[in-house]
């Protein structure tokens, strides 16, 4: 990875994209193992039909966790300062879901040059699922 520098970077400026494989069941089960999350809602489709819902969906720390990847393959995780998003859709089984940045602002922040990036996970209907944004510190 080649490091962004405050200098070359643009307000404008496209974040590379990360586009995923589609959301399956084996993709949930194994997230809720990682992270400890066994929530039922995301795992088992008898408990989610209970609960109104027509099937498993993603766990939501599942998309974070993509955007957070799009934004650390852009520039390393120690450079991170903050990293906010708001939920805005559920992410359901099948869903293809591409995470988009973009560079909003350029300032200095505690003595450090930073970046604010617009942040966006969207599936293949252009549903945004996740919102957010990220201050990067950048050399």
């Amino acid at each position: 990875m080649t490091t962004p520098r405050f200098e070359t970077v643009a307000v404008g400026d496209d974040l590379p994209p990360l586009t995923l494989p589609p959301v399956n069941r084996t993709m949930l089960a194994l997230f809720g193992g990682a992270s400890g999350d066994h929530n039922p809602i995301h795992i088992d489709i008898d408990f989610a039909r209970k609960s109104g819902m027509p099937d498993v969906f993603a766990h939501g720390m599942l998309g974070m966790a993509w955007v957070g990847r799009l934004v650390t393959s852009w520039a390393p995780q120690a450079q991170l300062r903050r990293f906010d998003a708001r939920f805005q859709g559920i992410t359901h089984v099948g869903n293809a879901i591409r995470c988009t940045g973009r560079v909003v602002e350029k300032l200095e922040r505690d003595g450090e040059r930073c970046v604010r990036v617009e942040l966006r996970s969207t599936n293949q209907f252009g549903q945004t699922k996740i919102a957010g944004e990220a201050l990067v510190a950048l050399p």
